[in-house]
């Protein structure tokens, strides 16, 4: 006999790298919950990080995207969609680059699309919400010194956290204008199994089995916030069930690394695994031109989380990079080596 169903809860981009590991987490965990994952499969979603748990009764997928109006009506209508966790976005920043307007036609217009069938849909006092993940890099640029907290004013740099920022900012306005109860949560650099290859962990993992160069921006000092994704998970599930409505809450690893620092552990790591000559993979670092409008440094204050639900990292940086290392290297398919 199938359980009882208590929410509807469309999970968007819930076939790409974060979202497939919220998915699996609240098929696993909420049998009373219907999970609906709406994913347009473009180059980041893969339907095979889910294979584990697509044949649950509490799971639905739907190929489409999140700027059709339309099929969101037919969503809503059809499964009563009564809570949104929002993962769908375009996250590249040299994509962004490229080409602007597809992150202001998905992340931006995207999320509108979304914000606007709820309004439609949810009736004011009843038991929905919107869950809104956004990114660190709406703050913008950190110098040698400081956090991002809830308070730091936002001055993104690039296309891609521009689209993000304005994305944060229509969830907060909806919310104000039309009461659509709403949480957002800005994570810091994720890494873990399933991490899309074009991003720097898998990729250099590629390139090292391969012995292709690993090209690191400017001198590799540009310093970033790294956090296990599983830890990630958690803390969308904290903030999902005892948030406060109407709140935002940094989620970050309290673990910084400079760009040129984290690749030298994973090439010292790779040769041990591959048993290599120490120093072997390193000599494959080639230093590139600098990309526009490049971060200097990100680090994020998580005491509010922590404070208020509980939550801080589980996994530390030695275990997390071994655990990634080791399912890339039992995975090699997914890197497409």
């Amino acid at each position: 006999m199938q359980q009882e169903i208590t929410k509807h809860v469309l999970i968007t981009g819930g076939a790409g790298f974060i979202g497939s590991h919220v998915v699996r987490l609240f098929i696993q965990k909420y049998p009373d919950y219907k999970i609906i994952n709406l994913d347009a499969l473009t180059y980041a979603g893969n339907l095979e990080n889910l294979s584990d748990v697509e044949q649950q009764l509490n799971y639905t997928f739907i190929h489409g995207d999140i700027t059709d109006s339309q099929l969101l009506e037919e969503l809503f209508s059809k499964h009563a969609i009564s809570h949104i966790i929002h993962l769908a976005a375009e996250s590249h920043v040299d994509r962004s680059i490229a080409d602007p307007l597809q992150f202001v036609r998905t992340n931006v217009m995207g999320t509108v699309e979304l914000l606007e069938v709820c309004r439609k849909h949810w009736t004011l006092g009843a038991d929905h919400l919107f869950y809104h993940v956004s990114t660190d890099e709406v703050y913008g640029s950190l110098g040698e010194r400081g956090l991002f907290t809830e308070q730091t004013c936002y001055d993104p740099n690039s296309p891609y956290s521009a689209s993000k920022a304005s994305s944060d900012h229509f969830v907060r306005a909806y919310g104000e204008t039309y009461k659509i109860p709403y949480i957002i949560s800005n994570c810091s650099n994720n890494y873990g199994p399933y991490h899309f290859p074009e991003k720097l962990i898998p990729l250099f993992i590629k390139n090292i089995l391969e012995g292709k160069p690993l090209p690191v921006y400017g001198d590799g000092n540009y310093t970033r916030d790294w956090l296990y994704v599983a830890d990630h998970t958690r803390a969308i599930d904290l903030a999902f069930h005892n948030g406060r409505v109407g709140e935002t809450y940094n989620i970050g690893g309290h673990n910084e690394w400079k760009n040129i620092d984290l690749i030298h552990l994973l090439c010292d790591l790779m040769d041990k695994k591959s048993h290599k000559p120490s120093g072997t993979s390193r000599k494959l670092i080639k230093f590139v031109n600098d990309r526009p409008g490049h971060d200097f440094r990100y680090a994020i204050d998580a005491s509010k989380i922590q404070r208020e639900l509980g939550w801080k990292p589980s996994v530390d940086f030695e275990e997390g990079i071994e655990k990634t290392l080791d399912w890339f290297l039992d995975n090699r398919d997914y890197l497409g080596s």
